[in-house]
């Protein structure tokens, strides 16, 4: 790895682990510069989910207080997390590299447009929400975190977007509380996800360390910096990025 390439692997990492720490869709960036750098698409996305597991645990170390009031909530959804990340890692290392090179193009788009429709997304959340009883978890959200867990554990861009959704609708509370309990659960299907990938998945560690590092200080220092950009600001490069690469993906 050329010292140039491992410096752009490392900055989008960073970047990654701050946007997932604040908005979600992080894999956006470090994604598509696995694809730059040349690796194959699969590969790729088993290095990505290695390389940002970091970030998740460091953002999660950084909301510890939100978390800590609501412990019997991680533990109850962490099933569905589980189980969901074990599917979606089977499904994707069971995808021929030619068939998973086919729908990346369309899993981007559907990244960006969560991206995109992040804002309305919530709108409808207040509108519609089905509001929990004091104290409990509704089943349809168990139901709804298994799905987006499959979605994570086999692509990954946007999960924090969709399970932030999930949450305002099936489990309104305050912001920063669905936020820290929105990292801790991309985090436990990220952990079932890396473990199974580094088991079985063809990760190309030295891309995969250099990013770790980016992304483990971007989960926890970056998040100031992506702050000051502004959400919106952010939402829009980051869509922006995306619709870059797809573009490409379709040339080729």
């Amino acid at each position: 790895m050329e010292p140039l390439e491992g410096l752009g692997l490392l900055a989008a990492a960073f970047a990654a682990g701050a946007i997932n720490a604040v908005a979600g869709g992080g894999s956006l960036v470090s994604f598509p510069a696995l694809l730059a750098a040349g690796y194959a698409s699969r590969s790729a996305n088993v290095t990505n989910t290695v390389a940002l597991w970091p970030g998740y645990l460091s953002g999660s170390f950084g909301y510890r207080a939100e978390l800590r009031l609501q412990r019997a909530r991680v533990v109850r959804l962490a099933i569905p997390s589980l189980a969901g990340a074990a599917v979606g890692s089977a499904l994707l290392l069971g995808t021929p590299e030619s068939a998973f090179e086919s729908v990346v193009p369309f899993l981007i788009l559907f990244a960006c447009a969560l991206m995109a429709f992040q804002g309305p997304l919530a709108s409808f959340a207040l509108r519609h929400r089905l509001v929990a009883e004091a104290g409990s978890v509704p089943p349809l959200l168990f139901v709804g975190i298994f799905l987006v867990a499959v979605y994570g554990a086999y692509f990954g861009a946007g999960l924090g977007i969709l399970t932030l959704a999930l949450l305002a609708i099936l489990l309104p509370d305050d912001l920063q509380r669905s936020n820290a309990l929105k990292g801790m659960l991309s985090l436990v299907i990220n952990s079932l996800a890396f473990a199974y990938f580094v088991a079985f998945g063809p990760v190309r560690w030295l891309p995969a360390a250099v990013m770790a590092l980016g992304s483990l200080a971007g989960g926890y220092l970056g998040v100031g910096v992506a702050r000051r950009l502004g959400v919106r600001l952010l939402r829009v490069v980051v869509i922006a990025y995306g619709l870059v690469v797809v573009a490409v993906l379709f040339v080729r």
